[in-house]
Order: C-alpha cells, then sequence, then structure tokens
C-alpha cells in the first residue's frame, strides 16, 4: 500500500491509528509519503529530546515513512545525513524507515514509478529575512516581534536551499529523459506555474521553482500529481492535487 498525505510541520498527530486506522493493516513494506514541510528535522544543530522522541515514534510505526522536503525544513541538518541510494534514486535516511526522498530523483516503489521535487518558496516574510550576524539584529527582531510582522532567520528559521539550485533541476532533467519524459506519480511541495494560479493567481507568485515544475507539466506524461504548501484539500485539475489532511491511497 502507498499513500500520500500533506504539510506536517513537525506535528505528526494525525499519524495515530484513530486518524489513520488504516495502518493496521500496513507494514514496513507500505508506504505514507509526505509532500513537504516534514518538519522533523528543525532543530537548529542537533537532535534534540523532542525530536528524538518524534522520529522514534515514526520509526516504531508499521510503514515506512517517505517524505519530499518543503520550505519548512533544517537545510543544514538535512542536507548533513549521507546521501543513500534507495530504490533507483538518491534519498537521506533520518531513521531505516523514516527517509527523505531527494530532489530530481526517481524511485521505482511496487511497481510505480516516482519523480520527487521538494522545496518551494516561504510565503510568511513579507518582512523579510533577518541576519543573527547584524548588529542590529536584536533591535530588528524586538521590533518586528512588537509589531506582529511575519519574518524569518538565516539557518535558524530560513533557508536559501528551500529554493533549488541549477544543479538539483539540471538532475531532475537528466533522471526524467533517461525514463523517456514519462512517469507514474509526481511528488513535490509546491506546483507548476500555472496550476498555482489556479489556486490563488492575486497572492502567489511565480518563482524559480514553480516555473522549472511548469517545465516539467509541459514536457512530462504522468498519472497523477501530488503536492503540499498551500494547506488545501482540493482536485486543483484532473492530475493535479492539492493535498493537506487527507491521506490519499495510490496502491
Amino acid at each position: 500500500m502507498i499513500y500520500v498525505t500533506g504539510d506536517c510541520h513537525q506535528n505528526f498527530r494525525k499519524f495515530n491509528t484513530k486518524i489513520f486506522p488504516e495502518q493496521k493493516e500496513m507494514t514496513k513494506e507500505d508506504y505514507v509519503i509526505i509532500c513537504g514541510d516534514f518538519g522533523g528535522v528543525w532543530n537548529k544543530e542537533v537532535e534534540n529530546k523532542e525530536e528524538k522522541h518524534l522520529l522514534d515514534w515514526l520509526e516504531e510505526k508499521p510503514f515506512t515513512t517517505l517524505f519530499v522536503d518543503g520550505n519548512h525544513e533544517n537545510f543544514d541538518r538535512l542536507y548533513s545525513y549521507p546521501v543513500e541510494l534507495w530504490y533507483g534514486g538518491k534519498v537521506h535516511k533520518i531513521r531505516p524507515s523514516v527517509i527523505h526522498l531527494m530532489r530530481g530523483q526517481i524511485y521505482e516503489i511496487d511497481g510505480k514509478s516516482f519523480f520527487t521535487f521538494g522545496g518551494a518558496s516561504s510565503h510568511d516574510i513579507e518582512s523579510g529575512i533577518l541576519d543573527p550576524e547584524d548588529p542590529d539584529f536584536k533591535e530588528k527582531k524586538k521590533w518586528l516581534d512588537r509589531e506582529w510582522r511575519s519574518y524569518r532567520v538565516n539557518h535558524i528559521t530560513w533557508w536559501a536551499q528551500e529554493l533549488p539550485s541549477e544543479e538539483e533541476m539540471q538532475e531532475g532533467r537528466t533522471n526524467l529523459a533517461a525514463h523517456d519524459n514519462q512517469i507514474d506519480f509526481i511528488v513535490t511541495h509546491c506546483c507548476a506555474t500555472s496550476t498555482q494560479m489556479l489556486i490563488d493567481a492575486q497572492k502567489l507568485k511565480p518563482d524559480i521553482e514553480t516555473d522549472y515544475l511548469e517545465e516539467i507539466k509541459q514536457t512530462i506524461q504522468f498519472k497523477k500529481w501530488f503536492f503540499g504548501h498551500y494547506h488545501d484539500n482540493r482536485n486543483v485539475s484532473k492530475k493535479e492535487i492539492l493535498i493537506y489532511e487527507q491521506f490519499v491511497r495510490i496502491g
């Protein structure tokens, strides 16, 4: 069995048996794929007590947890895990059965092909990114907190790696070409530019990643595309599914 669900932000409550009873019939050869903003690797430098407890709890689940990265991940730590090969693509193993599916990779799982590409632009940074090395950091932060302004802090709550590198995008193109530009499922955090416009053309703006995913959308044959990021559950088109709290079974 393979299920897909949306953003967690380190809140894994929906994986308890009351909300997700289907897991009672699952084994480690069954999978739950999270469409970004996993949040389980978040503490600044090392795994803290709470994070360890949550990751160990997921590891003890009967299924295997897979996730693409979102924009709310600690990329300094996430990218520090050794890169391994798993089912045809590169991964970071956070636990033996809690696995980060890296950008631009293709995996063969239960006879189905999956193309994954994490990352997205943060939408909660209207007042910018603060740098702890800035001599005025404390003063700026104090003022923004007092005014209830949204902002993030570099290498603490925001990382430039939330958007892809040219190398990651090219690796995705190369891997897709090797599969004749045909794939069963695409799993991302954000979506293609034209799809994003259907969600909210006024507030959501294109960026390097949505434009890249638009290129993928226009050139790749696929059956279904699952993505998170926008905190809603809806079929944006016949083939593109925005997912948040729900679990969708695809195999």
